[in-house]
């Protein structure tokens, strides 16, 4: 009875076994095989920074000139965001390339050995609501201690869909 028993265990996993075994496919089938490729990110972003501050470390000269910073305070990035990431082949990322203008790739990427290149594209179709678009303000920029301030800035309803960034190593 116990020879059957390991009989038909062994039976029963070797039948598990060759279930799940991986089969190889050919190039010819694999082309017929269609799906999904590379990666969206969508955000609402609401990034809030104290400050930025450039200080420029030249010593005084004989004047009492050198030195000194400004201050860009209460940064806000505000709004919707939406980004997919590609990876393009040579070719792809070529044509891609002079599609949006460049019209001599090789001053900085070599056509003739370059790789596959990693493109984040923020389509142009992405429907956002009416007001939604990226805001950027600096509520006051400041000279030194000064407290006095130059005033503010704000950039309303920044659009980037149609944007291309493509990333390759070399």
């Amino acid at each position: 009875m116990q020879i059957i028993k390991t009989a038909v265990a062994a039976a029963l996993a070797t039948l598990a076994l060759s279930a799940s075994a991986m089969t190889p496919i050919q190039d010819t089938e694999l082309s017929a095989v269609s799906g999904q490729d590379g990666v969206s990110i969508a955000a609402n972003l609401n990034i809030k920074m104290d400050s930025f501050v450039y200080t420029d470390t030249d010593a005084l000269d004989a004047n009492g000139m050198g030195g000194g910073s400004v201050s860009f305070n209460g940064i806000k990035v505000q709004g919707l965001i939406a980004a997919s990431i590609d990876i393009l082949s040579k070719n792809s990322f070529l044509a891609a390339a002079g599609a949006a203008g460049v019209t001599n790739p090789g001053t900085f990427y070599n056509p003739a050995s370059g790789g596959d290149v990693v493109q984040i594209a923020i389509p142009a179709d992405v429907q956002v609501a009416a007001g939604k678009l990226l805001n950027i303000s600096v509520d006051s920029i400041k000279m030194g201690n000064n407290a006095a301030s130059f005033g503010s800035v704000a950039m309303n309803q920044v659009d980037l869909r149609g944007t291309q960034v493509w990333i390759w190593a070399h």
